[in-house]
């Protein structure tokens, strides 16, 4: 598809009623996360002199983000996105602003560690958004992978733009600013986006037999989950080491814009890959996306022992991102299409968990590396990481084939709650046993019907 039709391609997703406003709204909502990691770290470093402390806070708040987004999740699930989104949404108000107070009042250290492990009951606004699209396009395949690239594009943008942003607020206005603003953008973004109530997707009708057990249970999901934990040690070991590389080149202010090239390339990479027309089953795309990843990552730590300038290392930052984007999408579609619709949110949940826990993880091992190893050593890590990926998505593939077997282009789920046949807007049927139709065809891969997450999104 040539790169003219790259925009009406994605204008003809949001002919659906509501779609704009539901993608904007939880937009501001995701790009409110993506400033908290920052934003906190200049704070503590200001106000308190320490980055260690800052990091440590920040761990914690990563930790206990990773245990509650699953339990919300299950919540969505249930319950809807608006019943549990609106109080959710209140709520996160209040840890931020009592973290701000401890700080400006000279409080110990204990009390800015409890005031953002506090932070567990973030909504998992880019999954909701994903459950959306796959309500709204049901019966529409193509389109559903066309919605899954838009997702994950703009999980990018909101990673390129939010720190930045952040970053700005915090040196220029004050180091609190970044913090409140995010804390107003979340909140508001996600009490609009809950307001949007015409694409809220029904909660999926339970059976006596639907005992709330773990989507883990899933042997499919627990590769995917592992597979994104180390994923998110690329991104944390990259972000780390690309800073501590610039730091040693005597240019740290350009760690920032480094930073955004690789989540521009993801960017481009996400748009142009939902133009595509899947041909083969996501588990096999899921394969490949892995394998590139891990070829691509080789590209940093090549220019990194080689000793390579700002300008080299921006070039292969760029292209080590490309391969991201098709990998979380076909992961993402792999989690629609693997757990019943009832389950949606929280497996989605429990995969960006596994993220979250690897960024975590992977950063405090490229700041270790950094510390103790000549600039450029840590690429190591990412490219160590993305092999470990590729390793564990080989070894649980049999795993990654969707249930009911595929047809041309690659498996489809079975819809749990929705009609299969119907366009935007048709009726729900409950969820039974046997009761699904199949709709996956050459358009690419299918999805069920989802009840209501991410991204992002974790800070990612």
């Amino acid at each position: 598809m040539p790169p003219r039709a790259l925009l009406p391609s994605y204008r003809r997703l949001f002919a659906a009623p509501g779609a704009a406003a539901f993608t904007l709204t939880g937009l501001l909502a995701r790009l409110a996360l993506s400033m908290n990691g920052v934003s906190l770290v200049v704070l503590l470093a200001e106000r308190r002199g320490s980055y260690a402390l800052a990091g440590s806070v920040a761990a914690a708040g990563l930790v206990t983000g990773a245990i509650g987004m699953p339990l919300l999740g299950r919540l969505v699930d249930r319950y809807g996105q608006a019943r549990v989104t609106v109080p959710a949404a209140l709520y996160n108000v209040l840890p931020p602003v009592a973290l701000l107070l401890c700080v400006r009042s000279g409080a110990p250290d204990w009390t800015l560690y409890a005031c953002w492990a506090a932070c567990a009951a973030t909504p998992n606004l880019g999954g909701m958004a994903r459950a959306r699209w796959a309500h709204l396009y049901r019966a529409d395949p193509a389109a559903r992978h066309r919605a899954n690239s838009l997702e994950q594009a703009l999980d990018e943008l909101c990673f390129m733009t939010g720190p930045v942003l952040a970053t700005a607020l915090c040196t220029t206005v004050a180091p609190e600013a970044g913090l409140l603003t995010g804390a107003t953008f979340g909140a508001a973004g996600a009490l609009l986006f809950a307001a949007q109530r015409r694409t809220e997707p029904p909660t999926a009708a339970r059976t006596a037999q639907d005992a709330p057990g773990s989507p883990l249970r899933v042997p499919g999901l627990r590769v995917l989950v592992l597979t994104f934990l180390a994923t998110g040690v690329v991104f944390g070991a990259t972000e780390i080491t690309t800073v501590a590389y610039a730091d040693a080149l005597g240019h740290r202010a350009a760690a920032g814009p480094l930073l955004g090239l690789v989540a521009g390339g993801s960017c481009v990479a996400g748009l142009l890959f939902g133009l595509l027309t899947p041909r083969r089953a996501p588990g096999v795309r899921f394969l490949a996306g892995a394998a590139a990843m891990a070829a691509v990552l080789l590209l940093p730590l090549a220019a990194g022992l080689g000793g390579a300038g700002l300008g080299l290392l921006g070039v292969v930052l760029f292209a080590g991102g490309t391969a991201t984007a098709p990998t979380m999408v076909t992961g993402m579609t792999l989690v629609q299409e693997l757990l019943p619709g009832r389950q949606f949110n929280e497996g989605m949940a429990v995969a960006v968990s596994g993220i979250v826990v690897g960024i975590s993880g992977g950063a405090a091992l490229a700041g270790a590396v950094a510390e103790h190893a000549a600039p450029g050593t840590g690429y190591l890590l990412p490219a160590a990481a993305a092999s470990l990926a590729l390793i564990i998505a080989l070894a649980g593939q049999r795993h990654l084939r969707v249930p009911g077997g595929s047809r041309a282009a690659g498996g489809s789920r079975a819809l749990d709650g929705a009609e299969g046949s119907g366009a935007p807007g048709a009726p729900t049927r409950p969820d039974g046993p046997g009761g699904s139709d199949c709709l996956d065809g050459p358009g690419g891969p299918g999805g069920p019907a989802e009840n209501a997450e991410r991204a992002v999104s974790a800070p990612v």
